[in-house]
């Protein structure tokens, strides 16, 4: 009887946590922001708990799930509309590497040694710290790596190999909201942008669900529905 219940209590327990991990999200699966690996630390935790004591009562283990989904849910769903809240929770993009050169202040803010570096390096395929033009950590811990363009020189003789920076797409505006960090590197006003989008045929920022320049001048815009 011990053991049917047991069984009983496990099956359940696991087909819960699957439906919550699914109600959660894909991002569940992958790479975790501090945020999410709370949450699901804290589910795993529960599960355990129930299961280990079977005189338990399962509504004290199925409670707190649920409460961590729906804050979970909650908090997903205002992040939406309020950028900070989504920065403070779930961080954001450090450069570590910018234009060829190590950002060092960047590394120290974020506890990253160069042992730490070379390492996702290694693990993006890039041999040589020399070879990359941009490396950001994401929030997750992933480290993204774009690597230097090489282009050949047009001199006599053998021709030696160069690199192009090309630099990394910026975004101007994410859900309606003007992203003025992305204008100061660019050098450019929001009346520049203000005027750009005109000639596009957008006249409110707030009509933008995002926008984004490359190096190259070509633009993306994906407007609101």
């Amino acid at each position: 009887m011990q053991i049917t219940l047991l069984l009983f209590r496990t099956i359940l327990i696991y087909v819960i946590v699957f439906f919550t991990m699914r109600i959660m999200g894909k991002r569940e699966i992958g790479k975790l922001s501090v945020f999410d690996l709370v949450i699901s630390i804290m589910i795993a935790e529960i599960a355990v708990f129930v299961l280990e004591d079977m005189n338990k009562p399962l509504i004290e283990g199925i409670l707190p799930m649920v409460t961590l989904v729906a804050i979970q849910m909650g908090i997903a769903f205002v992040s939406l509309k309020h950028e900070k809240l989504r920065r403070w929770f779930e961080g954001k993009p450090s450069e570590l590497i910018v234009n060829g050169k190590l950002n060092r202040d960047e590394m120290k803010r974020e506890r990253y040694n160069l042992d730490d570096l070379l390492l996702q390096l290694r693990e993006n395929k890039v041999l040589n710290v020399a070879d990359v033009e941009f490396a950001i950590l994401e929030p997750s811990g992933k480290l993204t790596v774009k690597e230097k363009t090489p282009v050949q020189s047009s001199g006599g003789g053998k021709d030696k190999p160069l690199f192009r920076y090309e630099g990394l797409p910026l975004p101007l505006i994410m859900d309606g909201k003007v992203q003025d960090d992305s204008l100061t590197k660019l050098g450019k006003t929001r009346f520049w942008l203000k005027r750009e989008l005109e000639t596009k045929g957008i006249k409110d920022f707030k009509e933008v669900f995002f926008c984004s320049i490359d190096h190259r001048g070509k633009w993306f815009i994906d407007k609101k529905r």
